[in-house]
């Protein structure tokens, strides 16, 4: 895994984590972070609004930590990139947040559909159970729709780019992944409800993604930071076409200025550097060999990126050659 990961994507895998470690330690005291944490049926007694936001960093289990997290690392550092990290967080936390809202509607569908608010208590598993207790049953855990979320960025942006899915033997387009999981999520939320998966959830993350995504489309010349399309990041949405105005390197997330200056204002840095006073000190040649040598290749890199970007600009991104999207791939992971 490279540990230089976008900032918002590190802390998320980290925070996720540890609050599986932290679960995994107190449930030995009685405390379960699933009944805290996890988000209940609103018309139960156990539900706090706090937990349509809390539930996203709890998981059921080893397996659900993992795959959700290897999806964060995979997807939602290449998002974080194309987005910037501010809006990029913004974005997961809202289709975490419509998952959430949309596992609260279709649980209160199923409640009114079974006639569940005639009835005081319920037979479960051969035991008559108060029907609060019953409720109190309906927990969520889990980051999969906020996770389903960064998918769909990740299809609309790069619908082109190709992807080798296990166990299928042949590189699938992005955009048809991003379909196909949406279709499967469908089948099994009407042909299989009671599997303990929140599909629905899932779905509701993709929904609200897209929502937001179709609002920065079409509102590209908002300054607005999050919800307007000018400012660092995501903007017209037109992945790689757009690449060289919305690549953000990590150390630029918080930073007014762009990533390419240009000559002049290098130029003008370079003179007021010249003008402020120096002191005399002594200068290891040989150390100093090395980092002018450093900067000349750090300089060539630079430019061989620019012409690259300036490339898919032109032509798109299936434009360039193998070896120019593994160097543009390789400038992504610095």
């Amino acid at each position: 895994m490279n540990i230089n990961m976008p900032p918002v994507t590190k802390n998320l895998i980290i925070i996720n984590l540890l609050m599986y470690l932290g679960k995994v330690v107190l449930i030995r005291y009685g405390i379960d972070f699933d009944d805290l944490l996890g988000l209940h049926f609103f018309l139960a007694s156990d539900f706090k609004l706090y937990q349509l936001f809390t539930y996203m960093f709890v998981h059921g289990g080893l397996e659900h930590i993992f795959f959700n997290m290897f999806a964060v690392w995979m997807f939602g550092r290449i998002m974080e990139q194309v987005m910037g990290s501010q809006r990029f967080l913004f974005y997961y936390i809202v289709c975490g947040l419509g998952a959430g809202l949309m596992q609260e509607g279709v649980q209160y569908i199923h409640y009114i559909y079974e006639g569940l608010d005639t009835y005081s208590n319920v037979s479960l598993e051969g035991l008559v159970i108060p029907m609060d207790a019953y409720l109190n049953r309906w927990t969520t855990v889990g980051a999969s729709g906020a996770v389903y979320g960064v998918l769909l960025s990740f299809g609309m942006t790069f619908p082109e780019e190709r992807m080798f899915i296990i166990p299928i033997p042949i590189p699938i387009k992005a955009k048809w992944f991003v379909l196909g999981y949406a279709v499967i999520e469908l089948m099994s939320a009407l042909g299989n409800p009671g599997d303990g998966v929140a599909h629905m959830a899932h779905l509701g993350g993709m929904l609200f993604g897209l929502a937001l995504i179709l609002y920065w489309r079409k509102h590209p010349n908002d300054n607005n930071r999050f919800f307007g399309g000018s400012g660092n990041g995501y903007g017209g949405f037109s992945g790689f076409n757009n690449y060289d105005r919305h690549y953000t390197r990590y150390e630029d997330v918080t930073n007014v200025h762009s990533r390419k200056q240009g000559l002049w204002t290098r130029f003008q840095t370079w003179y007021k550097n010249m003008r402020k006073p120096k002191m005399h000190v002594h200068i290891n040649h040989s150390k100093h060999d090395d980092a002018m040598q450093w900067n000349q290749q750090k300089k060539e890199r630079e430019e061989e990126i620019d012409r690259i970007l300036s490339k898919v600009k032109q032509g798109g991104y299936e434009s360039l050659t193998s070896e120019e999207k593994k160097k543009l791939f390789d400038a992504s992971q610095r």
